[in-house]
């Protein structure tokens, strides 16, 4: 077991699981990734995210 909290991306719970209790999906952490203004690939990242979201 983990001791970071994860979230379902599903139905929204919380849990300390790596897999949901309830519908059995894989569960992401529930914190954003830290932000660093000295992120060299962050432009890439982002324009990524918004190409996916387009298509």
């Amino acid at each position: 077991m983990s001791s970071r909290i994860r979230r379902c991306p599903h139905d929204g719970r919380y849990t300390l699981s790596i897999i949901c209790p309830v519908c059995c999906r894989p569960c992401g952490p529930a914190h954003p990734a830290r932000f660093s203004p000295q992120d060299r690939y962050g432009y890439y990242r982002r324009t990524l995210r918004r190409w996916k979201t387009s298509q």
